[in-house]
Order: structure tokens, then sequence, then C-alpha cells
């Protein structure tokens, strides 16, 4: 399950550095999401895949999950959801100010350049 995840993780940070290195400021957003995606899934692959009982203390649990990996998760998806929605206003206003939402025109470089 590890080997798995593992493949999954880098196809999610392949198309990511992909997205990111785009000249569109939407494709640059969905890059951020999906990287941010593939590390909440390396949190959770790197902190063990192993099958258990809720961590209470109790003698039925014979072996328990650590809670810890999905605690940092959620933390992250609040966070990554509040960059992501910034991200969203940022470029849409953007889009509203310069009327397009190419990178280069928005640096000032000329499209013939």
């Amino acid at each position: 399950m590890e080997i798995l995840m593992a493949v999954v993780i880098g196809i999610l940070f392949m198309s990511a550095t992909y997205l990111m290195l785009s000249k569109s400021i939407l494709r640059i957003i969905i890059g951020t999401g999906l990287l941010s995606h593939g590390a909440h899934l390396l949190i959770l692959t790197m902190g063990g895949l192993k099958r258990g009982s809720v961590p209470l203390l109790s003698e039925q649990a014979n072996s328990y999950v650590d809670p810890l990996p999905q605690a940092l998760i959620l933390t992250a998806i609040v966070i990554s959801f509040g960059v992501t929605s910034f991200f969203l206003v940022l470029a849409y206003r953007t889009y509203q100010e310069f009327g397009t939402d190419n990178m280069d025109r928005l640096r000032g470089k000329e499209a013939n350049e």
C-alpha cells in the first residue's frame, strides 16, 4: 500500500510542478492545490498506514493508530483552503484590473519578445 501511495504522491507532485510552471494564474492556483494535497498524502503515508482502533486508553485496544499525523493534516487542510481562497480572490481582482491572466503580460513583457 505504501508503494501505491508513493506513486500517487509522485504523480501529484509532478503534475503540480508542471502546472505551477505555466503562464496562467488559474493553472498556478490549481498547481498549488495539487501540491498541498500531495503534501497531505505524504504526511499521512509517513505516519504509517496501519489498522487499529481509536487511540483511547482501554484494555480492549491491542493496537491503535497515531493521531498526530491526522491532526497535522487537518490543520494543513484548513490553511491550504485559506491560501487557495486568497489566491482565487487575488487572481479575480488581477483579471478585473488588467484584463489578462497571462504572467508574461502581467510582468510587462510583450508577446513577441
